[in-house]
């Protein structure tokens, strides 16, 4: 379940600068894959319990699926001193599905640059309103970023419910 997006970071300033955006490569995704495990399971312990985490972080295991989203979207990988220590992905021109900070660089506006350049992306991709589904732990950051709750929503995951919340931000 990719699309459950996991951290909050609070709106600060970058705090390193020498942060570098670019798009992402099929080499990058062992990398990323890790990252997705530590960070959920560090960040949203205490908002999943670990059955949960397991069942979440268990998509790593569809390889085929993660190379086919780098493939497929718009994929945007955050580093520093060549270490990726965050992802973000726009799938069909208006759905945020990813979003994932390194679980040792939060607070530091990673998410939030990442974000900015996603929705940039779908602005120029015509897009009106962008969508994710966010986890109960990133709700309030997405909230500060402008998007609004539609519905609260629960996934199954290998048997396992998952809450999250389908929500969404006009575009200008």
């Amino acid at each position: 379940m990719g699309s459950l997006i996991c951290w909050a970071t609070a709106n600060q300033p970058m705090s390193n600068p020498e942060i570098l955006i670019r798009l992402s490569k099929l080499s990058d995704l062992a990398e990323m894959q890790a990252m997705f495990v530590d960070t959920i399971c560090a960040i949203c312990k205490h908002d999943y319990s670990p059955e949960q985490i397991r069942a979440w972080t268990s998509s790593i295991k569809n390889t085929t699926r993660w190379t086919e989203k780098l493939a497929s979207q718009y994929f945007l990988v955050a580093e520093l001193n060549t270490k990726i220590v965050g992802y973000a992905s726009l799938e069909s021109n208006h759905y945020l599905d990813l979003l994932y900070v390194h679980k040792d660089y939060q607070r530091r506006g990673i998410a939030d640059r990442l974000c900015l350049e996603i929705e940039n992306e779908a602005v120029k991709r015509n897009a009106t309103i962008l969508r994710s589904d966010v986890s109960k732990t990133a709700r309030r950051f997405f909230e500060k970023r402008g998007f609004e709750i539609i519905t609260p929503q629960t996934k199954i995951i290998n048997g396992v419910e998952i809450m999250n919340y389908r929500m969404a931000k006009k575009l200008v």
